[in-house]
């Protein structure tokens, strides 16, 4: 799998740059070892990386050229990622901590979008409007100029390739600010946008602390549009930021989303659902299915079900587990472990059932136990978001009571139901309160399809669109 470079620097302009604020450690949470060391930017480094794209997108080098001929550069991107995947996959386990098999499924995600988005850039045509005699109106589409893309944890190189594929695509500029616990591999998105020829500036990537990098590019008079997945309170510490400036902002700020499963419902089908909706990632997902809200009448069957589940998963360091299966890696660090880990017994205190899981494993390494619960719609853990693997059971006896409890967060992300009755499943989807709605299978949909929430899962829609 190849050694690890001890330090690794952020790209500027077309040139790779140490930091002004120093360097910081990254940590493999699967083991608790140092990696490597990260160059860590400060506010004038975001200064020179906003200038770098300002200047590519007023000079045209990006946004004048044949919309194909951008389009080919994205589509380049991607490939570039799929012919390294080999040596970014094991660095991407190595950083984040989810199993093997698993990021190689995140850059293939990765390089899908820089597939699809490619594909779109000769598509984003305006109109022509009839005004009667004498009247000539049309409408083009024209670039923001340079977008701030801040990249979350949990899927550095898939999120990073969601947001920027798009925004190369219809001729904006960017400047990546990556997260500070898996910096890493975004080196290879710089890698693929000089390897693919785009002009220098197109792509700028850095990694700063939220406090400085991310204040000063959220608040950068230079920047045109902002996309940020992350929490709710930095989500609206920028979102105000921009707003002085009258910056737009797309805003993905995670969610509580519950899966109403009805007595009719296919269960043997479900437990796919579950493996894929809560421990995949270890619940580090922002649409994950962290509520099951249950049919009285298969409850029990279900908590059993979804119990040994949870048990049969094999948990250990993501770089052990390289084949496709029931497998958990690492969170991605201690202290989102430990939080979690308090939050399941704040719950149990509140009258929670820990039905298995709930402790960190005695070893190395930010590991949390796959955990269930029984719960009540009053206690906090139905209510707020964990980011782990921790699934909370709920139970219902009418629809509209189901529906009511999947809509009792300030959350609306993803929903879903499971019902053999379309009609029911219809009706359900309908009042959900979510961006997407699953029917029968949780995940469903692909790159083609608008992602984005209501409430506090923030505004917005990113692809597809």
């Amino acid at each position: 799998m190849g050694d690890i470079a001890p330090y690794w620097r952020n790209w500027i302009g077309g040139e790779w740059s140490d930091g002004g604020a120093g360097r910081i450690d990254v940590i493999d949470p699967g083991t608790g070892a140092h990696l490597a060391e990260q160059a860590l930017a400060n506010a004038a480094d975001v200064d020179r990386a906003v200038a770098a794209a300002r200047a590519c997108h007023e000079s045209g080098a990006l946004s004048d050229l044949r919309p194909v001929e951008r389009g080919r550069m994205v589509q380049a991107m991607g490939r570039y990622l799929l012919e390294h995947i080999d040596t970014i996959a094991p660095l991407l386990t190595r950083e984040q901590g989810k199993p093997l098999w698993e990021a190689e499924i995140e850059i293939r995600g990765a390089a899908r979008y820089f597939e699809y988005y490619g594909n779109q850039a000769e598509t984003v045509e305006g109109r022509s409007i009839p005004l009667g005699a004498g009247y000539l109106d049309f409408t083009t589409h024209e670039p923001y100029g340079v977008s701030a893309q801040i990249i979350p944890w949990n899927y550095p190189i898939e999120m990073t390739a969601r947001s920027l594929s798009a925004a190369l695509a219809t001729g904006n500029a960017c400047v990546i600010k990556t997260p500070e616990l898996t910096p890493l591999t975004n080196a290879f998105i710089a890698q693929a946008a000089e390897a693919a020829g785009l002009p220098e500036g197109a792509v700028n990537v850095l990694c700063g602390l939220g406090a400085e990098a991310g204040a000063a590019l959220s608040a950068h008079p230079g920047v045109n549009q902002i996309v940020f997945t992350g929490s709710v309170p930095t989500g609206i510490a920028i979102a105000s930021a921009a707003a002085r400036n009258v910056v737009p902002c797309i805003l993905e700020l995670g969610g509580k989303s519950a899966a109403i499963v009805h007595d009719d419902a296919d269960l043997d089908a479900f437990m796919t659902d579950v493996r894929w909706g809560i421990f995949f990632n270890a619940g580090q997902v922002c649409s994950a299915m962290s509520r099951v809200i249950a049919s009285d009448k298969i409850h029990d069957e279900l908590v059993d079900r979804i119990a040994g589940l949870a048990q049969s998963l094999k948990v250990g360091p993501g770089i052990d587990l390289t084949e496709f299966g029931p497998t958990m890696g690492a969170m991605v660090s201690e202290a989102q472990r430990d939080r979690a880990q308090a939050m399941v017994r704040a719950a149990e205190t509140e009258g929670a059932t820990v039905v298995t899981g709930g402790r960190k494993l005695n070893r190395p390494g930010a590991f949390l136990e796959p955990t269930v619960l029984t719960v009540t719609p009053d206690m906090t853990i139905a209510r707020d978001e964990v980011f782990g693997p921790v699934l909370s059971v709920l139970k219902f006896r009418t629809d509209e009571e189901a529906i009511a409890m999947a809509n009792a967060t300030d959350y609306g992300l993803v929903g879903g139901v499971f019902t053999r009755d379309l009609d029911r499943a219809t009706r359900a989807a309908q009042k959900l309160r979510a961006g997407q709605v699953f029917v029968n299978e949780w995940y469903a949909g692909g790159v083609e399809t608008p992602f984005g929430g209501y409430g506090k899962s923030g505004y917005g829609r990113e692809k597809g669109r």
